[in-house]
């Protein structure tokens, strides 16, 4: 990416600090007991879960399932597919028509992210009822592009989504469990989901104090599992004082956020936290998020079940599609992200 010209450059107020805290009182849960048929019943891991959204709005899960060579044949590829020449990667780049593939000029809260990345979707919302369908240009949006080179990068990818969707929905369930819900409350809303995984490199930055891999930000959907290499650089900014804190890589282990979505469900007994991504001046980074998202047409508003009069809704319900697809285009159109945040449909001092 060369040398670091203005649009990486944060704001002095946002700019990372090098020497940080390292993460050791998030969380880190087993989930070994989602192997047995008693699972749901397990009062421990329930109550791990919750206590880690609440508190942190991050948790670490090892023993979660997803089996580990599935996870490096995809981080193979994906490092084959970034060493590819630009020229061939650029076939594949996102615009506003087509909203996955190759990008490398990500911008958060308007500043340029250190990065390139590669999205794919894990299904295709094309079966979503007429009446509420995205008109025809939105549906071909999600058309998953794949680069000639690597040929096994599809494969990967389409292995690696399938046994992290399994477990976003272990997760799910578990989470409903802690908020008093049946375990399948949450299900019905992905059953045409629009979830995706994103494949990040973060390339050796020859000002880490200047440049973020990615800026201060919240994620919009429900969950967010990422696989994180042993470089390390994802930040969480602790809710209690506000510090930042590196969260330190675990073998093997996935880091779960909740996100918006999950804190308009729950009404704000769970929250959305802000994090960030370091960059390094010697080593590259890569990672793999995959973002847990329901389907188009699903309206998010705070659950009837966990609402009252004691404790009205704080949010006006909203059409994810809708929100989602604005979101995603602001990057082309130079949108202030922060206009269209879900503080938009907070209620004013609810009554």
């Amino acid at each position: 990416m060369g040398e670091v010209d203005p649009a990486f450059i944060q704001d002095l107020e946002h700019r990372p600090e090098l020497a940080t805290i390292e993460a050791e009182g998030i969380p880190l849960i087993d989930l070994s007991a989602l192997n047995s048929a008693d699972a749901v019943s397990d009062t421990s891991l329930i109550s791990d879960i919750g206590d880690a959204c609440k508190k942190w709005g991050f948790f670490q899960v090892i023993n979660h399932g997803v089996p580990l060579e599935k996870r490096e044949k995809l981080e193979k590829a994906a490092r084959e597919f970034f060493d590819r020449p630009l020229e061939e990667k650029v076939k594949i780049r996102r615009d506003e028509v087509r909203v996955l593939g190759y990008y490398d000029t990500e911008h958060t809260k308007n500043v340029r992210d250190w990065k390139e990345v590669f999205d794919f979707t894990v299904q295709n919302p094309t079966i979503v009822p007429a009446s509420t369908r995205p008109d025809d240009k939105q549906v071909a949006q999600w058309h998953n592009q794949w680069p000639e080179f690597p040929p096994q990068l599809r494969e990967a990818c389409e292995e690696y989504a399938g046994e992290v969707d399994k477990l976003c929905f272990k997760l799910m369930e578990l989470i409903a469990l802690s908020l008093g819900l049946p375990a399948d409350s949450f299900n019905g809303f992905f059953k045409d989901q629009t979830s995706f995984v994103r494949l990040n490199h973060y390339p050796p930055c020859p000002a880490p104090e200047l440049a973020l891999g990615v800026g201060r930000h919240k994620d919009a959907g429900a969950l967010t599992v990422l696989a994180q290499d042993d470089v390390g650089g994802l930040e969480v900014k602790r809710k209690s004082d506000g510090e930042w804190i590196r969260v330190k890589p675990t073998p093997n282990a996935f880091i779960i956020n909740v996100g918006d979505m999950i804190q308009v469900w729950s009404n704000e007994r769970y929250e959305s936290v802000e994090h960030r991504v370091m960059v390094n001046s010697e080593k590259e980074r890569f990672s793999i998020p995959f973002f847990f998202n329901p389907a188009h047409y699903t309206m998010i508003k705070p659950l009837e079940e966990i609402t009252s009069e004691e404790n009205p809704a704080r949010y006006r319900p909203y059409n994810w599609g809708k929100f989602f697809v604005t979101r995603k285009g602001s990057n082309f159109k130079k949108l202030d992200v922060e206009n269209i945040q879900i503080y938009h449909f907070r209620v004013q001092n609810p009554s």
